[in-house]
């Protein structure tokens, strides 16, 4: 078969055989008496072989020493491709990444495109100060591109940073939200909770809806970030967690101040100090444990509430007896118990 049949059937062309055949890779076995290339069946079976070996990303170089070299072993190669091919699959996904937020962002110019592109470098940058000026120029007129800072808030160690990042996110609406709520699940404790922390920032009617599934969180932290979250929204939801936290003395200060605050709420305040109260009750034995929720029964007002602390006031351990007679005695004065 002549040079021309053989590129029109195997889709390899006249040059490119020229090329092969110059390298000793496809020589065709004869000539015709005109001096013409002819190619064997051989040949085109040999040239079928050199074009699949190119097809994985093998140089002309490897697939020669693939075809004649009878100790060469595709292990190593084929690892060592496998390795360049995931290599270039993360550069081509880190640019279409990059290209996407630019594209979110709507520029208006080249200069705009230039801005973010400086942007996107700073938050990626060893140096915290460069990250933190990043975050915080999303106040200029061209804003960083709200993934980009999700992504960045996620993985962010430094707690200025952080709250930077935050900052921004909070400022930049409900559209890092997506991204957050993956953070939620994340496999990674830390990642969990700068998600949480996140969403809590941020003052969506959305992000409370993502705060209110976070309370079912296995994660304590991420329970207890986003009941204290939801807490200072006002979101009865929230009660339950916030109880857990004081009796496991979880953040618990900060716990009673937001039952304090949603119990300003008259259809609240006994919905709140019974829960306390059912943990007095079938409470614990521990009296550190009593004390924490006598402590967190001082700003609930109503009649359980005091109910609640005068039995206390006789509990057998003297701290608590003593912190829970105290509370009531300044509720009598100020009329708090009503």
């Amino acid at each position: 078969m002549l040079i021309g049949d053989v590129a029109r059937r195997s889709g390899v062309s006249a040059r490119m055989l020229r090329h092969y055949e110059s390298l000793g890779l496809v020589r065709p076995t004869g000539r015709t008496e005109a001096g013409y290339r002819e190619y064997s069946a051989e040949d085109i079976r040999r040239i079928f072989h050199v074009e699949s070996l190119r097809s994985l990303g093998l140089s002309l170089r490897e697939v020669g020493r693939a075809l004649d070299d009878p100790g060469f072993t595709p292990s190593e190669l084929v690892d060592d491709l496998i390795r360049q091919s995931r290599e270039r699959i993360a550069a081509e996904t880190e640019l279409l990444t990059r290209l996407r937020r630019i594209g979110a962002a709507e520029p208006s110019g080249w200069e705009d495109v230039l801005r973010i592109v400086a942007l996107l470098q700073a938050l990626g940058s060893d140096s915290a100060g460069k990250r933190q000026r990043a975050a915080l120029s999303s106040a200029d007129e061209v804003a960083v591109p709200v993934e980009a800072l999700a992504e960045a808030v996620l993985s962010e160690a430094d707690p200025n940073v952080a709250g930077a990042l935050r900052w921004a996110l909070a400022r930049s609406g409900d559209g890092a939200l997506g991204l957050l709520a993956e953070g939620l699940g994340s496999p990674v404790a830390e990642v969990r909770r700068r998600a949480v922390q996140s969403i809590a920032e941020i003052p969506d009617g959305a992000a409370t809806t993502l705060l209110r599934n976070a309370l079912t969180s296995p994660d304590a932290v991420v329970r207890g970030c986003a009941a204290l979250a939801l807490g200072a929204r006002g979101v009865a939801d929230a009660v339950p967690a916030l109880t857990d936290m004081v009796v496991e003395g979880t953040n618990d200060v900060d716990a009673a101040d937001a039952l304090s605050a949603l119990a300003a709420d008259p259809a609240l305040a006994d919905r709140i100090a019974t829960g306390l109260a059912d943990r007095i009750a079938h409470g614990t034995q521990d009296a550190p444990v009593r004390l924490r929720l006598a402590q967190a029964l001082a700003d609930i007002p109503g009649p359980t509430t005091s109910r609640v602390l005068a039995d206390l006031s006789r509990d057998d351990d003297r701290a608590v007896a003593l912190t829970a007679a105290y509370i009531l005695k300044l509720r009598n004065e100020t009329g708090d118990d009503c």
